[in-house]
């Protein structure tokens, strides 16, 4: 069942990564230990102005995580306009991973079905 919009979050992760990680242990991004939360946000034109701007230059597949942040068990915090996720993220708060397409130039496109 997907959520009202209003309580769609976003996260990207490098597919490598995800396709990695033991599917029944709470997720994790690469760079928790160092940030201390999980980088998220909020609107899919916010989403595609983050990843333009961070990770258009790394290669590779990214998936896009959806998430119903009611649903998230750590704190959901709201700083800068952001929602970052103070802990581990328990993985029956995903519900929908998609990969996300990008240009020749390495920009994102916006996903189909994202909302």
């Amino acid at each position: 069942m997907t959520p009202n919009q209003t309580h769609i979050i976003y996260h990207l992760v490098r597919a490598v990564y995800w396709n990695h990680l033991n599917s029944d242990v709470p997720y994790l991004p690469q760079n928790f230990d160092s940030d201390g939360f999980i980088h998220c946000t909020k609107g899919l034109e916010k989403l595609l102005q983050v990843a333009n701007t961070f990770y258009r230059d790394v290669a590779g597949e990214f998936l896009l995580l959806a998430i119903d942040e009611r649903r998230v068990f750590a704190p959901v915090k709201y700083e800068g306009g952001f929602p970052h996720i103070y802990g581990p993220l328990n993985r029956d708060a995903i519900f929908a991973i998609q990969p996300i397409k990008r240009r020749d130039d390495g920009r994102f496109e916006s996903p189909a079905n994202a909302d």
